[in-house]
């Protein structure tokens, strides 16, 4: 074993032991630093369809297996995923070969920060814009990426720690990513005449206008592509048809209202754009496997929030790590699964 080898290797043991302690019990945790969360599972979890924010996932112990559309995938520990687009996976959780617990991070891709280093990259280093749809593959987390996490998890250790140097770990996690093997998916987003970059801008006007009446047209239109080249090109990178992908987008913001907001199926989906409460119910079914009247065999959690708004809150029972006591959810514009379905 070389002596970068024995470093990095000491770096990931020290990320695990940090993310045991920060994280004490089971579920998704969001954290003092907007955008970065944190997930712990001890038992693991079942096979479920749930639709990730564009973000940066790391695995650091633990496994998750994964389908997108034909691929599937497994996230070794010491993994990363890149999600450049709100993408649909279908996702389960395993626990590590001695009954380690799933511990991940999560760091969401800022635009801004990714505006920026894109820009700066590209007057020193070229970074081509891949001509693949990919938008996320399991990638080694290297010696670098390891060093910057380490900064990030430390860092969360001290709210004041946090505030103060946490933003200069989470852009320099997104810049190693974005000089990896994948930079370019992140490159891509920010190209709106790159046909991917106009793919990831109807999946963004999808999530704001989930609830009013969508035709494809509209949204080809909205981009700047034929309706026949959008299809082609949405499907590419997200698996799924433009319909299918924003049945999926109502129906698991609707499954969020009926579990934590308590509301009717009617009203649930008359509040995510359907019509006939019959047409939701047997939509809802077959996407699920179940009516959504009936439990999905998944812990009920309450939010503390109480209420998901039109911005979806990630509020959970446990206090975010590294918030005041009253501070107690954070938001995004991008729907994020329940506690036992880590949307990372």
């Amino acid at each position: 074993m070389t002596e970068h080898d024995y470093r990095l290797n000491a770096n990931l043991d020290r990320l695990r032991q940090l993310l045991l302690n920060l994280v004490t019990e089971d579920g998704l945790h969001p954290t003092v630093l907007s955008g970065v969360k944190l997930a712990r599972s001890n038992g693991g979890a079942p096979r479920s369809l749930i639709i990730y924010e564009p973000s940066i996932y790391i695995v650091v112990s633990g496994r998750k297996r994964g389908c997108f559309g034909e691929t599937q995938f497994v996230v070794n520990p010491n993994h990363y995923l890149v999600f450049a687009v709100a993408t649909p996976f279908e996702v389960e959780t395993e626990s590590g070969p001695n009954g380690d617990p799933l511990l991940a991070v999560s760091v969401r891709a800022d635009m801004s920060v990714l505006l920026e280093l894109a820009h700066k990259l590209e007057l020193q280093v070229h970074v081509p814009v891949s001509s693949s749809p990919v938008v996320a593959a399991p990638t080694p987390l290297d010696f670098d990426m390891s060093e910057a996490l380490l900064r990030l998890l430390h860092s969360l250790q001290s709210t004041t720690d946090a505030m103060i140097l946490g933003s200069g770990a989470i852009r320099e996690l997104i810049y190693r990513v974005l000089k990896g093997p994948h930079g370019s998916v992140l490159c891509a987003m920010l190209d709106r005449t790159h046909y991917m970059g106009k793919i990831y801008g109807a999946i963004d006007w999808i999530h704001h206008n989930y609830s009013r009446p969508l035709k494809v047209p509209e949204i080809a239109n909205e981009v700047g592509m034929s309706v026949s080249a959008f299809h082609h090109s949405f499907k590419q990178i997200t698996g799924q048809s433009p319909l299918q992908y924003m049945k999926s987008v109502r129906l698991q913001k609707a499954r969020l209202h009926i579990k934590y907001d308590r509301l009717t199926v009617s009203v649930a989906a008359a509040r995510v754009g359907y019509e006939s409460p019959s047409q939701f119910s047997r939509d809802f079914k077959r996407f699920f496997g179940h009516s959504p009247t009936e439990k999905d065999g998944r812990p009920e959690t309450r939010t503390s929030a109480g209420v998901a708004r039109e911005e979806f809150e990630t509020a959970l029972a446990a206090k975010p790590i590294g918030f005041a006591a009253n501070a107690q959810h954070v938001s995004s514009r991008f729907l994020l699964a329940d506690k036992k379905g880590f949307s990372l």
